[in-house]
């Protein structure tokens, strides 16, 4: 009596994996599915990336054919002199261009730094340190992700005047270190990368939270920290700062390009030589972290 039941609840259970492996192949895309979707994503790509072809191909061409109507996607006669006259143009200026140079690359690099170094560390409070009052903190993070950076300007302003700031470095580093995005981002990487069990059983060790937070969380999240540093860096390369700084010796490279490009249509071709300009670095930054930002994205919202 008892064998048979065990041979029926055998039998059952072999069926019902039978059932599940068969119907695991039904659910999976045909070879034909995958070659569409292969296609669909070329499709959407090659419109993602025709912007940035065709502002290189801007900066090649001369002006008659920047105006020429109908116009043409591609330069039918190419030349550098759109990109001669920006680095002529530039050199004229009272302001050396290295000046503008390292300007831009001191802001984006100590201001990208700060922003991953403080959005870690206070992410790992939020994330792995019980307090009070914690939750409410992160609520309002993320209410302050629907804040443009427009509307914060005016009360950013009286802060910098109030600290004696505008018209310094600080005006623009300091608000880039505390960015909204950068928490969340790094909260909930933290959350579902880092296991609670391993923080517990260095602590057992003896190991203080800064060493922790070092030798532990920090590489776990490595992915999320090469996505933060992309982010900020292409905020703070592209952005004027006109709001803080108004000594010419501290104006970044994105506002002496902009005042050199609104002189007339003349300087159109220059206009678009600038751009593919400020926008090489970005590009260069993202191919280096490519890999840890799909990481990053891949790994959102995903826990054990």
């Amino acid at each position: 009596m008892l064998e048979n039941a065990r041979n029926k609840v055998k039998s059952a259970y072999q069926k019902h994996q039978t059932n599940r492996v068969q119907f695991k192949r039904s659910v999976n895309r045909s070879a034909g599915g995958d070659v569409g979707i292969y296609i669909l994503l070329f499709i959407f790509g090659f419109f993602m990336f025709l912007p940035m072809v065709y502002a290189v191909v801007q900066s090649f061409k001369p002006l008659d054919e920047i105006f020429v109507f109908p116009p043409r996607f591609f330069v039918i006669n190419p030349t550098l002199d759109n990109y001669r006259d920006l680095f002529r143009t530039m050199s004229e200026s009272w302001v050396p261009f290295s000046r503008y140079v390292f300007n831009t690359i001191f802001i984006a690099v100590v201001g990208t730094m700060g922003n991953v170094l403080l959005s870690s560390y206070a992410a790992y409070a939020l994330a792995k340190i019980p307090f009070p009052g914690r939750n409410f903190l992160f609520r309002a993070v993320q209410y302050s992700l629907m804040f443009n950076a427009t509307v914060t300007a005016i009360s950013n302003f009286i802060i910098m005047s109030a600290l004696g700031w505008v018209d310094t470095y600080l005006a623009v580093i300091v608000p880039a270190f505390c960015t909204s995005f950068g928490l969340y981002l790094m909260k909930q990487f933290m959350e579902t990368s880092v296991n609670d069990s391993v923080l517990e059983s260095a602590r057992l060790e003896g190991a203080s939270e800064n060493k922790i937070f070092w030798k532990i969380a920090m590489p776990m999240v490595k992915p999320a920290w090469a996505t933060l540093i992309l982010f900020a860096f292409k905020d703070l390369w592209a952005s004027g700062a006109n709001l803080f700084i108004y000594s010419e010796q501290l104006k970044t490279l994105n506002y002496a390009i902009s005042q050199l490009v609104t002189a007339g249509i003349q300087r159109t071709g220059v206009s678009a030589a600038s751009t593919v300009f400020m926008m090489v670095v970005p590009i260069l930054v993202f191919i280096i972290s490519q890999n840890s930002v799909i990481q990053t994205m891949s790994s959102a919202g995903m826990k054990d």
